[in-house]
């Protein structure tokens, strides 16, 4: 070719040069023209310095127990914040590999990746950094066009730049771990860490941290709950690129990636979990906390976007004893209460009519969600008794597992009236922390709290009050002995008619103890104290113990007529454990905001009730109960219970065990309170509604429904050393006692008689 040829050939292109080098300039000019008028804002808000430095993230608030696990949260993203130094090295690593091998050199765009993107129209991937991800995240909810999302990609640009001038390297890829979804309420690297594996994200190992990171390009796609095959595949993508940074060698990925998929997935929900009970009663007390207590801008603190941390005394291994020992006995008293009675036209209930059980019905119908919501929305009675009465699909509860069946809804409603519910608190009586709080048999089907909130009948394990009042005002001795007969109490201002208990054996006779008299919770003998002491020192006593609850001015309390909670129970004894010193129960110990600011810190309630010695001569009074009274069978005496209640009594217990057994009247209630030196625990069982309950005492005493559970968890916890549970005797206070307790020494019972105020003239 002709060089004059060539010449004309290369001025026909020159007008295309020159015109390509117009459009890239103002292409580029334009380019970088949108993105300074971004950056002013013309095209939108973009955050300041505040709002980078602050960017809106839902943070969980977290329910700690004393041991350092987390028992709870309250969230409307599962989210809970962790520093860099709380993550795996091998998490960083995995991450950086697979979504952003250049991290640690660029400004927050890779312009490299995105030149690779762009030519490629998308399909060599690698278009955006990890900031730029993380910006996306932060700032922006999902575009609607194409148009917007092109603005969105400049947006994410600008603050991915501020992003990085504002951060460390460090800091950015935190944040981008505490943002990302991995779906199931698994908000952040901390929480996907617990729901997945059941670990810290401190704890990862390579494989997990592979699994969460492959995630990243799609949690729902690459998520090992729902597609093992693709989780795989894309895990080993992962450690791929770990392999191809040099990150782990040939041999290395050579073995991870022939490795299975292997999760622990814990989901969790409010309705979960450890301790349910007790978070909901934390639930409604940090409201009102925070109505009290704003920040200091004013505004008030959200449990649910805060990331509050909240610390408790529960311990999370006594918990899980306590709920073990709760579900096993109850599962068995239930199976044996429905082989008892079920045969019964009225089962669940007992003495009353068919006219009496759909009041009852119509009752618990007017308390239901279901009920409430028809009438909200505007329901006739007729639409609501229609809607109540068609038989539906659903799952109810049963001790053996969930059942699928079909009924109405108002049998349903009857359904959950048979079966035997638990309230439990365990109490250290030197601090007043609660250890373990069980309020119910299954959260997610029965809400009510049996331990704070409900209040039943609490039988004998009152009698140790009315017994303590008179110790203390008569100065009586444990061995002091009464006479075993009727004590009749003539109308007062503190009863209307004559007033006569009985045994609940009525076997009468003997002269007795008052240690054997609260061992065997005989009526008669509290009958005789409280007619000595009248009824309002036995209240004032039950106030400085802690009791709240209304108590009536009447001899019958002496019996344990009043409706007290267990939370009050366990408070009221802990005096008796320690010295005459009562100790509020509690449970929230401190409040630190999401940065671990402490904002509350909260103390024991004390206050002396009685002398050291009054109180060590209650616990040893208390002992009789398990040496020889109804809760010998702690020691492991006696036959067996029939039909596998128990299998025997196999506890045999051989240190020191102070306690009462209570069981109200039809057996509606069973409780046991006992104490060891360091440990109260109390335990209530019975139905929801009282008249729902065993036929027979021998089946629903206090000593079969209640005593187990105390004592299948002391076993639990005693077989865990490092718990340090006294198996020890109480400690006997300082000097000498002044009333006699080894009965071998007391005075005769012509002395006895004569120290009794009006002798037998009394009875």
């Amino acid at each position: 070719m002709s060089k004059k040829k060539k010449q004309i050939q290369s001025d026909d292109f020159r007008p295309f040069v020159n015109w390509f080098w117009r459009f890239f300039l103002i292409a580029f000019v334009s380019v970088f023209s949108i993105i300074g008028l971004t950056a002013l804002g013309a095209f939108g808000h973009l955050p300041g310095f505040t709002e980078l430095e602050n960017p809106m993230t839902n943070f969980a608030s977290t329910v700690y127990s004393s041991d350092g696990e987390i028992i709870g949260k309250y969230y409307r993203e599962n989210r809970t914040h962790v520093e860099f130094e709380e993550i795996a090295p091998v998490m960083i690593d995995a991450l950086v590999a697979t979504e952003d091998e250049r991290y640690y050199d660029h400004t927050g765009i890779d312009f490299k990746a995105f030149a690779r993107s762009l030519a490629s129209l998308g399909k060599a991937g690698g278009g955006s950094t990890i900031t730029q991800q993380l910006a996306k995240m932060l700032f922006h909810d999902p575009p609607k066009n194409v148009l917007k999302r092109g603005m969105q990609k400049i947006k994410e640009w600008v603050i991915a730049t501020r992003l990085e001038r504002q951060y460390t390297k460090e800091e950015i890829v935190t944040m981008y771990l505490n943002q990302f979804d991995f779906l199931y309420q698994a908000v952040g690297v901390h929480s996907a860490s617990r729901i997945y594996f059941g670990i810290t994200p401190d704890k990862l190992n390579i494989e997990q941290a592979a699994l969460l990171v492959g995630m990243a390009k799609n949690p729902s796609l690459y998520n090992p709950k729902r597609d093992s095959t693709q989780s795989f595949n894309r895990r080993n993508v992962v450690f791929a690129q770990m392999k191809r940074n040099g990150y782990i060698t040939q041999t290395e990925f050579d073995s991870l990636r022939q490795r299975p998929i292997l999760i622990n997935f814990n989901k969790e929900s409010h309705d979960n979990g450890l301790a349910p009970y007790l978070r909901e009663y934390l639930r409604a007390e940090m409201q009102v906390w925070i109505d009290k207590h704003p920040k200091p801008d004013g505004s008030k603190y959200n449990l649910y976007t805060d990331g509050l941390k909240i610390y408790t005394s529960i311990d999370s291994r006594m918990q899980k004893m306590a709920e073990t020992a709760v579900s096993d006995h109850i599962k068995n008293v239930q199976r044996i209460f429905e082989k008892e009675e079920k045969q019964r036209k009225t089962f669940p209930f007992r003495n009353i009519n068919e006219e009496d059980i759909e009041r009852i019905i119509d009752q618990a119908v007017k308390r239901s969600d279901r009920y409430r919501k028809m009438k909200i929305a505007g329901a006739s009675a007729s639409e609501i008794d229609v809607k109540f009465n068609t038989p539906q699909k659903m799952t109810v509860y049963h001790w053996s597992g969930d059942k699928d069946t079909v009924m109405t809804p108002r049998d349903s409603i009857r359904w959950y009236k048979q079966f035997y519910q638990t309230g439990m608190l365990s109490v250290d009586p030197q601090t007043g922390y609660i250890r373990a709080w069980v309020g119910g048999i299954d959260f997610r089907y029965f809400k009510y709290d049996h331990v704070k909130s409900s209040k039943r009948q609490v039988g004998s394990t009152f009698k140790p009050f009315v017994y303590a009042t008179a110790l203390r005002q008569m100065k009586l001795s444990p061995c002091t002995k009464v006479p075993n007969v009727k004590v009749c109490i003539d109308p007062d201002k503190y009863t209307i008619n004559q007033w006569c208990p009985e045994n609940s054996e009525n076997k009468y006779g003997d002269w007795v103890t008052l240690k054997r008299g609260l061992a065997e919770s005989l009526n008669t003998i509290t009958t005789y104290l409280i007619k000595q002491v009248k009824p309002p020192a036995v209240i004032q006593l039950a106030r400085d113990l802690g009791i709240e609850a209304e108590i009536p001015e009447v001899y019958s309390i002496a019996l344990g007529t009043v409706d007290l909670s267990v939370y009050e129970m366990a408070g009221a004894y802990t005096a008796f454990a320690n010295k005459g010193v009562y100790n509020k129960p509690l449970v929230l110990l401190r409040i630190e905001d999401q940065n671990g600011m402490v904002l509350e810190e909260f103390q024991t309630e004390s206050r002396e009730v009685m002398s050291a010695e009054d109180a060590y001569v209650i616990t040893k009074l208390l002992e009789g109960v398990t040496q020889g009274g109804t809760g010998t069978r702690l020691r492991g005496a006696g036959g067996s219970y029939q039909n596998n209640i128990a299998t025997g009594y196999p506890w045999a217990f051989k240190n020191a065990i102070a306690g009462k057994t209570g069981t109200t009247q039809n057996n509606s209630d069973g409780w046991f309170i006992g104490m060891v030196p360091n440990l109260i625990t109390a335990v209530w069982s019975g139905c929801e509604d009282r008249s729902a309950h065993f036929g027979r005492t021998y089946y629903g005493q206090g000593a079969s429904t209640a005593l187990p559970i105390w004592a299948n968890y002391m076993k639990s916890v005693y077989a865990l050393e490092e718990l340090a549970i006294s198996d020890g005797a109480f400690p006997r206070p300082e000097g000498p006692i002044q009333v006699e307790l080894d009965c071998d020494n007391y005075v005769s019972e012509g002395d006895v008689n004569d120290s009794l105020e009006g002798g037998l003239t009394d009875f």
